[in-house]
Formats: structure tokens, C-alpha cells, sequence
């Protein structure tokens, strides 16, 4: 494979954060979907009642119970939930910001060093539409001051930004469901293109309200299983009916592998190669035969410098759709060939998680790195009656062989965005 004078600045992972539908931080997230537990719950606001779709994967811990109340109040729940999941991913790398939170025991980072990609999908549409509410019902004066600041697209990125002092760029890619590892992709062409040394990228969706809920099921997208919640979401089952809105963040820190080795930072994985494509086919749709999602496979490969066959694993995209799921496992196929995909573990934390849309990718890529880091890939619930893929999807815990080994994380979004993450063991 080709070499290019960017793929050689090597990325690593040093801090990982999340709030999830099974778990309000890494450690119980990752315990929850090894353990194949279900996020996926009947909905107890009183306006569920009237949809035909009553189920979703709120978080298991509301961010409003972590973040001090005042601040919580200033954000939307969007950015509530990129917040909670960017102090853990930052206290994990162990990390301070030079002059702002240095207390002498932590290797420190310049500000105009150190970057944050925090993408999302919908952005502050709760804030949006409870304003809209108020101003129909109650006037004008009734709209929140802040409602601006919380409700555009980019709060969380800034709010995060903010928060650490970050100077390098902050950024917000919004490719719906795509969103999350764009983040990633773009944080690493910060680091590769030398505009920073250290990038806190992520994603974050809270759309979890009845206007978006009500889109979604028009669209015949959303499961209707709402007599069996933790049975909705079911890639690659032939009962699936739709996929299951979840809401959640993840983050990650990323840095340069030469900065993380100079302050001796305990590392995850190294972010070997991204692919970004689009389809150009529908707005909805996923292309039938999956030429862009292939082709973000093989760039991926191609940016890490990888052989299809050191691919042990991929947590894939997997939403539990008709079209999706079978277009995906077409695509893996022809991205690695058919040799090389026999080998793969494939999973779909999806069936746990449910779609966390713009967070989805972030959620997906903090399970990827821990698969490769702990040699364990989480299991595919709810697959009773599996489509014929030519695939082998792990339906238990599995474990992966000791040694090199190298995994990805597929992410493809309304409007034709694909973005493919590969990973390589520290």
C-alpha cells in the first residue's frame, strides 16, 4: 500500500469518557454490553402515549444528577451529556492544561495545543422545540435568553472547549449518524496536519422528544416492539422492525503518539487510518450495493497502512433497518474480500445501545478500542433468526487472540456520509 508523508504522524488513544443507555461512564458501560444488558426501556413521559413508537435507550444516569445544577441549567441535555462524558475522558488521560488546572502531578499541554471535534447529528433540539413551545403558548418574553447558545448545533463542542481552555480549534462535524466518527477523522487530521498536539473529539444526541420520535416513525424508521423494549433493536435478524432511538455521548482523547510517549501516557490503541465517502444516492436510502461504504473501508485501510487480514474485528453500523444491515455486511465483504471478512468478528453494540445518531459512531469507537484492549468483543443480542450475511456475528462474548491485531468502527449517516475508523492494539 501506498505511504504518504501525513500517515506517518501515528495517533494514539489516551482517554476514554462516555454516558450511555447501560451505563453512566466507560467502566459500567463496557461491564453492561459484555454482559449483553439492554438499554432499551418503555418511555415514561406522559407524551409517549400518543405515539405509535413508545420505546427508546435514554441514559441510565441523567446527566442534570452529575453536573453541578447551575451550569446543567445553561446547557442543553445534548451538551449535559457531551460534558459529563468529556471530564471523564479527561481526567482519564491524565492530562492538565498549562496555567489553568496544573497541579503539579500531571504532564501539562499548551492550550493552543490542544483541540476538540465534538460532532452531533440534531444538536440542541430540545432546548429548540421546549422554546418554540413556550413562545406559542406564552409569548415572546417567555423564550430563555440562552436559548441561542444552548440550542446551536455547536454548544457542546464550545461548552467542552471552554471547560479546558482549548485554543488549538474547536469543531462541530454534523453528518447525522455519521457525526460522531467524523469527529474522530477530523481530530486526527488535526493532529497529522500538525495543528495540534492533543484533540478531545466525540459525539453527543439527546432527541429523545416527541417531535423527533414522531419524524422517525412517519418514516416507518423506529421499531414498534413496545411490548418488548429489550427485544427492539435486532441487527441482522429477519424480525427486525426499525431501529431504536437512543440518546448518550462519548469522547475520546487523541494525541500524538511521539506526545503521549514523551509524558509517558498509558495508551489504548493507536487511530491507524480513517475513510470518509459519500454515496451520493439518497437522502434516506443507504446506496443498495455499498460502493461509499466500501470505498471508506478501504481508504481507512489504506490511511493505516493495513492489510485486510489484520482486521480481527468490526463493531459495525448496524441499526437493525431492512436495507442497512444487508447493504453494510455487502459492503465489509467487498472492502476486505471474501478471505479476509471470514476472519472478522463482527458485532452490532446497537442492539444494546439502540442508535445514538450523532453520538453513535463515538459510543461505537470507545467499544472498538476497548475490544482490541481487552481482547473481548461484546456480543449482537436479539439475534434469533439471522439473516443469512455470510458473516460470523458474535451473539456471546468472544474472545480475541493475543498479538497484533487491528479493528474498525463503521458509522454511515442520512445524506449518503460514510466514515470508517481503523484501530491497531498498542
Amino acid at each position: 500500500m501506498s505511504t504518504s508523508p501525513r500517515s506517518r504522524t501515528r495517533v494514539v488513544v489516551t482517554g476514554l469518557g462516555a454516558t450511555s443507555p447501560v451505563g453512566g461512564d466507560v467502566p459500567s458501560t463496557w461491564a453492561a454490553l459484555l454482559a449483553g444488558q439492554s438499554g432499551v426501556r418503555s418511555l415514561k413521559h406522559e407524551w409517549a402515549d400518543a405515539m405509535s413508537t413508545q420505546i427508546a435507550a435514554e441514559v441510565a444516569v441523567d446527566p442534570a444528577d452529575v453536573l453541578e445544577r447551575v451550569k446543567a441549567r445553561r446547557l442543553d441535555r445534548s451538551a449535559q451529556l457531551a460534558m459529563v462524558a468529556a471530564r471523564e475522558a479527561w481526567d482519564d488521560c491524565g492530562l492538565a492544561v498549562d496555567g489553568r488546572d496544573d497541579d503539579g502531578a500531571k504532564a501539562t499541554i499548551d492550550p493552543e495545543r490542544l483541540g476538540v471535534a465534538i460532532a452531533t447529528g440534531i444538536g440542541g433540539v430540545q432546548t429548540l422545540l421546549n422554546n418554540y413551545g413556550q413562545l406559542t403558548t406564552k409569548g415572546p418574553r417567555r423564550v430563555s435568553p440562552l436559548a441561542i447558545p444552548m440550542l446551536m448545533p455547536n454548544s457542546s463542542a464550545a461548552n467542552v472547549g471552554l471547560s479546558l481552555g482549548a485554543k488549538a480549534g474547536v469543531h462541530t462535524p454534523v453528518s447525522a449518524c455519521a457525526s460522531g466518527n467524523e469527529a474522530i477523522a477530523h481530530g486526527v487530521d488535526m493532529i497529522r496536519l500538525g495543528r495540534a498536539d492533543v484533540v478531545v473529539v466525540g459525539g453527543t444526541e439527546a432527541a429523545v422528544h416527541p417531535l423527533p420520535m414522531a419524524a422517525f416513525a412517519n418514516m416507518m424508521a423506529l421499531s414498534k416492539r413496545n411490548d418488548a423494549p429489550e427485544l427492539a433493536s435486532r441487527p441482522w435478524d429477519k424480525g427486525r422492525d426499525g431501529f431504536v432511538l437512543g440518546e448518550g455521548a462519548a469522547v475520546l482523547v487523541i494525541e500524538s503518539a511521539e506526545h503521549a510517549e514523551a509524558r509517558g501516557a498509558r495508551v489504548y490503541a493507536e487511530v491507524a487510518g480513517a475513510g470518509v465517502t459519500a454515496d451520493s444516492h439518497d437522502i434516506a436510502q443507504p446506496d443498495p450495493v455499498g460502493h461509499g461504504a466500501t470505498r471508506a473501508m478501504r481508504m481507512a485501510l489504506r490511511e493505516a497502512e493495513m492489510e485486510p487480514a489484520e482486521i480481527v474485528h468490526i463493531n459495525a453500523h448496524a441499526t437493525s433497518t431492512p436495507q442497512g444491515d444487508v447493504a453494510e455486511a455487502t459492503a465489509i465483504k467487498n472492502a476486505l474480500g471474501e478471505s479476509a471478512a471470514q476472519g472478522v468478528v463482527l458485532t452490532s453494540t446497537k442492539s444494546m445501545t439502540g442508535h445514538l445518531l450523532g453520538a453513535a459512531g463515538a459510543l461505537e469507537s470507545v467499544a472498538t478500542v476497548l475490544a482490541l484492549h481487552d481482547r473481548v468483543v461484546p456480543p449482537t443480542v436479539n439475534l434469533d433468526d439471522p439473516e443469512d450475511i455470510g458473516l460470523d456475528v458474535a451473539t456471546e462474548q468472544r474472545s480475541l487472540a493475543d498479538g497484533p491485531a487491528a479493528a474498525m468502527n463503521n458509522s454511515f449517516g442520512f445524506g449518503g456520509h460514510n466514515v470508517a475508523i481503523a484501530f491497531r492494539s498498542a
